[in-house]
């Protein structure tokens, strides 16, 4: 039997923070609480940033150390080795978003590649991930989804793409790390999904290295990966497959709005929760075939994998399956889940402060749009600081 209140044990999930950090990170989520707050903040910091003030000592103290492992991977060598005395393990995330130009998408490349190494050393780094658009510009995988032709330049550029993928996707089943590629929009989704099945294709023949992220908020994912499932099954390779429920909701459905096409996201709340509880249990059912990564904050989805676990026989430390959640969040599901023996990783961003703004402003909008998760994170402080006063 599960137990429906392993998420209350406020003693775990803090286990690691000092009682400063347990107060920074309750007057953070305070902040994050207040939308006006967020905003200004927002648009404050980026003022502070362009404008070349001297604030990113203040954004490191603060935000950027609650959020972020360092600036640099080796600066976050203290972070992954303290997760893992609790037997948490860490997926280096390079937060870098936005770049247009080929040294921007090589120099990234080379970053990527020495994670990967630095993985194979490192029993706390199972895991790497990278986005599509971190390898290429957005454009051309917009261009590609569109099936509109490409330049010869432009085709030459997408070249150079395929082959960044392939780099990392070789080293990685040589190193035997496995590769998770986030999902972004989705009007360049369509030329990001065919590049990885094709990597799926080459390198996940006996067992998965290459994950692909499917983004739950999208109506039409779970067709989408049934559909891969029957090309996997005749074509005889295995699917690796992260899940989120999605970051660009705003966005796309102002996109779809202005371009008078219907939103690919669901309607409600609830239909993307039901999307992906439906997706999880898929996977779970069909765990011979895909793996899984579940990138999620939500209880209720770890609970139902946890009871579909126990009624498929999958065993808690089965590498197929793995749990995982955002450096800074969710401490009371990743340090329970990983006490009670499950596979868990933390996505550790790291990258310069000025470079690491875009996601962590996307982190706290997100925030207050999900005004339980903040609320939650905040109850889950107070509970602990109560117990550590007694």
């Amino acid at each position: 039997m599960i137990d429906h209140s392993l998420f209350e044990n406020t003693g775990t999930a803090f286990t690691l923070k000092s009682d400063s950090e347990l107060e920074r990170a309750y007057f953070l989520f305070k902040m994050i609480s207040s939308q006006p707050l967020v905003r200004i903040g927002t648009a404050a910091t980026n003022f502070a940033l362009k404008a070349n003030l001297p604030v990113e000592g203040l954004i490191r103290s603060t935000v950027f150390d609650h959020f972020c492992g360092g600036v640099s991977e080796d600066d976050c060598l203290s972070v992954i080795d303290n997760l893992f005395t609790e037997k948490v393990s860490s997926v280096l995330d390079y937060s870098v978003e936005g770049k247009e130009t080929k040294d921007q998408f090589d120099n990234a490349l080379k970053k990527i590649l020495k994670i990967i190494r630095f993985c194979d050393e490192k029993e706390a780094m199972p895991i790497v991930v990278f986005k599509p658009t971190g390898f290429g510009r957005f454009h051309l995988y917009q261009k590609k989804t569109e099936g509109v032709d490409f330049t010869k330049e432009e085709q030459e550029e997408w070249d150079r793409i395929v082959e960044r993928f392939d780099a990392v996707c070789k080293l990685a089943k040589e190193k035997d790390v496995e590769v998770l590629i986030d999902g972004e929009e989705s009007w360049m989704q369509d030329a990001a999904d065919d590049l990885v099945e094709d990597m799926m294709r080459i390198y996940n023949t006996d067992k998965p290295i290459v994950y692909n992220t499917l983004q739950a908020y999208r109506w039409d994912r779970l067709d989408y990966l049934k559909e891969l499932h029957e090309r996997a099954k005749q074509d005889g390779f295995k699917i690796g497959m992260k899940i989120v429920r999605g970051a660009y909701m705003e966005k796309e459905r102002k996109r779809a709005e202005e371009k008078g096409y219907k939103s690919p996201i669901c309607d409600t709340k609830k239909i993307t929760d039901d999307n992906f509880n439906s997706t999880l249990s898929y996977i779970l059912e069909n765990l011979k075939d895909i793996s899984i990564f579940i990138g999620t904050h939500n209880e209720a989805s770890c609970y139902l994998a946890l009871e579909l676990m126990e009624k498929y026989n999958i065993t808690k430390q089965d590498n197929n399956v793995w749990f995982g959640q955002l450096y800074g969040m969710s401490d009371h599901i990743s340090f329970n889940l990983a006490a009670a023996g499950y596979n868990v990783a933390k996505y550790i961003p790291f990258g310069p402060v000025k470079d690491v703004m875009p996601y962590l402003i996307r982190r706290a909008e997100e925030n207050t749009s999900v005004a339980g998760q903040t609320n939650r994170e905040l109850s889950l402080l107070k509970t602990e600081k109560k117990r550590r006063k007694l």
